[in-house]
């Protein structure tokens, strides 16, 4: 399964994966950092906005369960490819009818389809590399979520410049084309039948009936990526609001948050295949932890803001590349079956907290409880990882 020249070179696949994964993220991502235009546009309120932000990610979240577990079955050429074809659908819907809160909000649901594709990308990935070079493998491929800093970076430009619907209208270009490459040139590194027969998706899902290591993967993904997509999502309508920066202002300064955070991910894979996950995710959670409550005493003053936001990235983008290390260590039968579940953790770790800052912020005038939440979350993720101690990170290989 693992031969790299089966049918292409492992990283000619890894290079298409990642390509394909960041052009998704892209058109995944693109109502958050418009959400300044699109709430003015429509005159929401702050409540409708974040909901507005988060629907995709709802969707992203779910569907990563079943996709996972389509990619064991059918492989990664042939899911990823119908994915990428059907992603332009809702792009081009939202490029014609964006003028209702109710339109955006049920597109936008549609959208969410396109965040599946991380579940897609990490079993055909994994196929082509052994044991003892996944952590960092994975990592590279998950840093495709920097299509959220190209969106960030160049969907409020275009906007500004050729109006709302042409930030949809190049997302559905980009995808479109995306889908024709990655049918023509990908490979599985392995059939779906080499393995023999394939359980039912409730049949792989059985691991989670009884495995703590699941569960904890789930909550600690929940926190590093989940964390990741609230506070890039969030950003730009955060300092907007406490800063009267320009929309493309902060846009670009989340697209930095998103930046630091991708480019920590392969980092924390690569850490991973050296002095093990469990390290790295200690290192992420006590970091994320600290920070969280800096934010929730400073976030009016922009610069410890901006110092604990990025440095927030870096530790985010290390834990989204440890969680990864484990899964095909500690499930390498079931790879795509537990990414899914894991993955559709993590985005729903992106989907409560932007509703929770717009509660929040409406209740109490402020965002400090909402940080100190955040904190919270981080003190359960070390107090899990630590009650694990007594099952060790696998030997690479």
């Amino acid at each position: 399964m693992n031969t790299p020249d089966r049918h292409g070179s492992a990283g000619a696949q890894l290079a298409l994966a990642t390509a394909a994964f960041t052009i998704s993220f892209y058109a995944w991502s693109l109502l958050g950092p418009l959400s300044p235009d699109l709430q003015e546009h429509l005159g929401l309120s702050d409540f409708q906005t974040s909901a507005m932000v988060a629907i995709p990610v709802l969707l992203g979240s779910l569907m990563r369960i079943p996709l996972g577990w389509l990619t064991d079955r059918y492989g990664g050429r042939r899911i990823f490819s119908l994915l990428l074809a059907y992603t332009p659908i809702p792009l081009v819907a939202l490029a014609i009818w964006h003028d209702s809160l109710g339109t955006m909000l049920a597109f936008g649901f549609l959208l969410g389809f396109a965040g599946a594709s991380f579940a897609v990308g990490v079993p055909f990935v994994n196929g082509w590399y052994p044991p003892e070079r996944r952590g960092f493998a994975l990592g590279v491929y998950g840093a495709g979520m920097g299509g959220t800093v190209l969106a960030g970076l160049t969907a409020p430009r275009i906007a500004d410049h050729w109006g709302l619907a042409a930030p949809f209208w190049v997302a559905a270009g980009l995808v479109a084309a995306m889908a024709v490459v990655f049918w023509l040139a990908a490979r599985n590194a392995a059939s779906p039948a080499d393995g023999g027969p394939r359980p039912g998706m409730f049949a792989s899902l059985n691991v989670f009936r009884g495995s703590r290591r699941a569960w904890a993967l789930t909550l600690f993904y929940f926190l590093a990526f989940g964390g990741f997509v609230a506070m890039f999502l969030y950003l730009p309508k955060l300092l907007t609001a406490e800063f009267d920066l320009t929309k493309s202002d902060a846009g670009a300064r989340a697209a930095g948050f998103a930046l630091l955070a991708v480019a920590g991910r392969p980092l924390g894979g690569w850490l991973s295949d050296r002095i093990g996950a469990t390290r790295v995710l200690t290192a992420c959670f006590v970091g994320t932890g600290v920070l969280a409550l800096v934010l929730a005493a400073a976030y009016t003053a922009i610069v410890p803001l901006t110092i604990a936001c990025l440095t927030m990235a870096v530790a985010l983008g290390l834990g989204t590349g440890a969680v990864f290390k484990l899964v095909p260590q500690w499930f390498p039968d079931r790879v795509g079956s537990v990414t899914g579940v894991v993955g559709a953790a993590g985005g729903l770790g992106g989907f409560f907290p932007p509703l929770v800052m717009g509660i929040v912020k409406s209740a109490t005038g402020g965002y400090a409880l909402g940080f100190a939440l955040m904190a919270l979350v981080a003190v359960a993720c070390f107090v899990t990882l630590r009650s694990l101690r007594d099952q060790p990170d696998p030997a690479p290989g």
